[in-house]
């Protein structure tokens, strides 16, 4: 069956959302380099997940490190079982380098996802399909 990381990669790989989903806590954060606040709750952060699904082109995880780290949400300093995947994608022709950094509670379930990509160029792409995506999708107000 494989570990939560595992099962969240080939999710993602074979665009999953179902399978995502129970990967979640009902209270799953979601830092991404696109808003400054967090995604917060399953049903937003899945419908964020829809939409980068429908965004990245040729996405493909590339290596996985393990380890632990303090989550934003735990002031106290305590660390939480953590991966980072590092991935390679294409949003509107530009070359996307990025990592995931999934976070687990301790039923191994998945309780803060923060993403991270490079360069600044695609991180403005990104941001722009994703926001359109979301307002699409009427998770984000129209401007």
């Amino acid at each position: 069956m494989g570990t939560t990381a595992d099962r969240f990669k080939a999710a993602v790989e074979a665009k999953e959302l179902d399978a995502v989903e129970e990967l979640f806590t009902e209270d799953v954060r979601l830092y991404s380099p696109v808003k400054f606040t967090p995604f917060e709750g399953r049903p937003m952060v899945l419908g964020l997940f829809g939409v980068l699904l429908r965004t990245f082109e040729d996405f493909r995880y590339v290596g996985e490190l393990t380890g632990s780290a303090q989550t934003a949400a735990d002031p106290d300093g305590h660390s939480a079982d953590s991966t980072v995947l590092i991935f390679r994608a294409t949003v509107n022709g530009k070359e996307i380098h990025g990592i995931d950094l999934l976070q687990f509670d301790e039923a191994g379930r998945i309780k803060e996802f923060t993403v991270m990509v490079r360069p600044q160029s695609a991180v403005h792409a990104l941001g722009e399909a994703v926001l359109a995506g979301l307002v699409e999708d009427g998770l984000e107000p129209r401007a």
